[in-house]
């Protein structure tokens, strides 16, 4: 085997392990945790739907204030739990910056 695909093999390889890694990193929400991102995500929604932000910038809108409301449990990953709830797939897709 060449030098060029034994390098290219390792280096998929270790990609795809590492990111594999990364997904089962983030441990389960508990109920209490549960109930504190359902409150949030519920409360954010009806703050920009009271300040009438426009349907496509909601997403940021929501997903920041998520974000904020989420500081004092840091034991939640919010980003992957955004990407991850029903609640939250209705939204329009947007790429937002995290905190």
């Amino acid at each position: 085997m060449s030098r060029l695909t034994t390098v290219l093999s390792t280096c998929l390889i270790s990609i795809a392990l590492a990111g594999s890694a990364a997904e089962a990193a983030a441990p389960p929400l508990n109920k209490a945790q549960k109930v504190a991102l359902k409150q949030a995500i519920v409360a954010c929604k009806a703050e920009a739907k009271g300040k009438k932000i426009a349907w496509l910038s909601r997403r940021k809108y929501v997903n920041h204030c998520v974000a904020e409301a989420l500081k004092e449990h840091p034991s939640i990953d919010v980003i992957q739990v955004l990407k991850e709830h029903p609640e939250m797939r209705d939204l329009p897709m947007d790429n937002w910056d995290s905190i």
